[in-house]
């Protein structure tokens, strides 16, 4: 047990003095003692409208007394007691995937295999077979250009793009939409997520660095974006869009990938028709989403070796069909093939394109899975192992097709495969497709909490499935949710070239929407030279939009599906994040005056019971309204009354020397106390024990 003295000094003088006794672990501090008077930030003065808290430390002031002083003595060096459960939380930082040992690390590279990379692994069952519905090869040289077609797309979008610039763009170890718009809102003042307070700019890490006043376009673009509501709003509007087509993604990646890989019975056994190819892929479907809520490390270690075993197959089939059909397919690298290809199909050959994207799905997926790995393990384990497997495969499809043009429209990557491992691979393609749906749920896991915290989406159950790693996380009313979309997309698209077209909408969405806020982040934080912005957004939203086209002129094969569920989720986030601003301005506006406080004396016209409640609301400062309700109805109050409020700060890791504001709430004698809890936007579960004694 340890002594704190809150004495209060007025300018009548010293008014009096308590003592609140609190229960603390014997934890030794870290921290350095308060301040003592005649410091600078030693004293806090508080005139009714003020914010200010004390930086790594618990401050406690009042809200109601007008021209009175406080200052905290502390006794001895120690924690602050809110804080002692939230140091027992391991993995609240993403020091978790420092000091780890060749054996983690390893361990986590599988991991990274089986969570990020099955999405855009299992690519090759689809890409040729969608492209060549759309535009019929003719000859050679269409397969070299298309071939062309896929293998720059392979190496701009998911490397270039997203392994090279994008995942730079994370926010401390978060990515995804809603981690690139808390980056912007902590160099920019451009929130309007509720609940927000001065003081939460004052968290030691909430700005990272601030533009300099040399460099005028950084400070130009943050006063217009500052100044303008309308600004506010469209890049909110920008972030909702993208969520909206994450979620949208996890519906209809399960479907393609799950459909595409089933598919191949159809060669291996020619009885089969393709009403039981859905009804497989329904239970493939429905088994994949139940053991979703085992977590993303035990899934991902048990999955790892068997995508891993997936990419060495995709090499191999690969380097076999280059040595037996035609090597020659390697000319695909010069990209006047597809200058080619352009002049010999024109239309059908922008027809192609939607079909040609689908190689580079499961790109925003290592983004948005950011939170589960490190930069440096996606990264790696795209340029040395998922990148060269995927160009193998590829070009070992392109080799067989050039004496197989017959088989281009039907499955060209079942076909290719030796007809003495067919079997084999053909498990281990369905095992690889399960593995790949999983990459956009848990990228729509993330997505939803970062939503759901910042007030722009409801609030739903959260479940942890990892002790260590706080970013792990199963949802699991999204969970079945996804289930119901991605049945609903499989038995009513019965061909995946019409889910491959719903594919290429989702996927270009988010993609866009990405482009559009890392070019914000460049000009905002990173400060790059102008030209390298502009390199940079003409270059890559130009080249989206040349997809987006194609995909949108097939929209009315059925596709237009995805699309309405992504504006129908978009509506439901904008609605919410507007009820939410209205329900906190209202609970403002009708919170309780200090005047009437003041009226109704310490005891507040009620009996005060021994023992301290804790009363939840959303009020930062002032009086709940709700409060006034409870003691014109209840025989009693407690004697001790703390007001908690729990807020979400657009800061990746809150420090936890920093978490908790604790400020006295009307005079001494009313021993009201408010708690404002602040935590991280990416945090999503959390306890508060306290051991009050007096």
């Amino acid at each position: 047990m340890a002594e704190e003295v809150i004495s209060g000094s007025g300018s009548s003088g010293r008014e009096g003095e308590i003592n609140i006794r609190v229960g603390l672990t014997s934890r030794d501090s870290l921290d350095s003692r308060w301040v003592f008077p005649g410091e600078d930030d030693s004293e806090i003065e508080d005139n009714g409208d003020g914010d200010d808290d004390l930086p790594h430390r618990a401050a406690v002031d009042s809200e109601g007394e007008d021209n009175q002083e406080h200052r905290l003595i502390r006794t001895e060096p120690r924690v602050d007691s809110f804080d002692v459960e939230a140091l027992e939380v391991h993995g609240a930082h993403r020091s978790d995937y420092e000091d780890l040992g060749i054996a983690r690390r390893i361990i986590h590279a599988f991991q990274t295999l089986g969570v990020v990379f099955g999405d855009v692994g299992t690519s090759p069952l689809y890409t040729f077979s969608v492209m060549f519905s759309k535009a019929p090869i003719k000859g050679d040289e269409d397969v070299i250009g298309a071939l062309s077609l896929v293998l720059y797309t392979l190496l701009l979008v998911p490397l270039v793009k997203y392994v090279l610039i994008v995942l730079w763009a994370n926010d401390d170890g978060e990515g995804g939409t809603f981690a690139l718009y808390s980056l912007i809102c902590r160099h920019a003042n451009v929130s309007l997520l509720p609940n927000q307070l001065p003081s939460d700019t004052r968290i030691s890490n909430f700005i990272l660095k601030l533009p300099s006043p040399e460099l005028e376009r950084s400070l130009k673009i943050k006063e217009r974006l500052e100044a303008s509501l309308t600004l506010k709003k469209l890049l909110l509007m920008l972030v909702l869009a993208g969520t909206s087509m994450v979620i949208a993604d996890g519906v209809v990646t399960p479907a393609m990938s799950v459909m595409s890989a089933v598919g191949g019975l159809k060669v291996g056994v020619a009885a089969i028709e393709q009403d039981e190819v859905v009804m497989i892929s329904v239970t493939f479907l429905v088994i994949l989403f139940s053991v979703q809520k085992f977590g993303t490390s035990q899934v991902g270690l048990a999955v790892g070796p068997a995508l891993f075993i997936w990419f060495c197959s995709l090499a191999g089939i690969g380097i076999y069909n280059l040595i037996k059909y035609d090597a020659s397919v390697l000319r695909a690298f010069n990209p006047v093939h597809i200058y080619l290809y352009f002049k010999r199909n024109s239309v059908n050959a922008w027809y192609a394109l939607g079909g040609c994207l689908l190689c580079a799905t499961g790109s925003e997926a290592m983004f948005a899975d950011l939170c589960y790995f490190s930069v440096r393990s996606i990264q790696l384990t795209f340029v040395f192992l998922v990148l060269p497997c995927l160009l193998l495969g590829y070009l070992g499809q392109a080799a067989y097709l050039t004496g197989n043009l017959n088989g281009a429209e039907k499955h060209p990557f079942f076909l290719s495969i030796p007809s003495g491992i067919f079997w084999p691979v053909l498990l281990i393609a369905n095992i690889a497709a399960l593995i790949a749906s999983r990459a956009m749920t848990t990228a729509t896991f993330s997505c939803i909490k970062q939503s759901s915290n910042l007030g722009c989406f409801p609030r739903l159950k959260i479940i942890h499935t990892s002790k260590r790693l706080m970013g792990q996380i199963y949802i699991p009313v999204i969970n079945w949710f996804l289930l119901v979309g991605c049945l609903v997309l499989v038995c009513s698209m019965s061909s995946i070239n019409e889910i491959g077209n719903a594919y290429g909408i989702a996927e270009l969405g988010v993609m866009m929407m990405t482009t559009i806020l890392v070019t914000i982040v460049m000009l905002l934080i990173w400060r790059l030279n102008i030209i390298i912005v502009l390199s940079f957004v003409v270059f890559f939203l130009g080249l989206e939009l040349t997809f987006f086209s194609s995909v949108l002129w097939s929209v009315t094969d059925g596709s237009w599906v995805i699309l309405v569920f992504a504006v129908i989720m978009f509506v439901i986030m904008y609605i919410w994040n507007y009820g939410s601003k209205l329900k906190y301005e209202t609970e403002v506006e009708r919170k309780l005056p200090m005047d009437l406080m003041r009226e109704i004396g310490c005891n507040l016209g009620t009996i005060r019971a021994p023992g301290i409640g804790l009363l939840y609301n959303e009020l930062a400062k002032g009086v709940p309204a709700i409060f006034g309700h409870f003691i014109t109805t209840l025989p009693a109050i407690h004697s001790m009354v703390v007001f908690v409020c729990i807020k979400y700060v657009p800061v990746p890791v809150v420090p936890q020397n920093e978490r908790f504001f604790f400020r006295r709430v009307c005079p001494k004698s009313y021993h009201l106390f408010r708690c404002i809890a602040r935590f991280k936007f990416c945090t999503a579960k959390f306890f508060i024990k306290t051991n009050w004694n007096g």
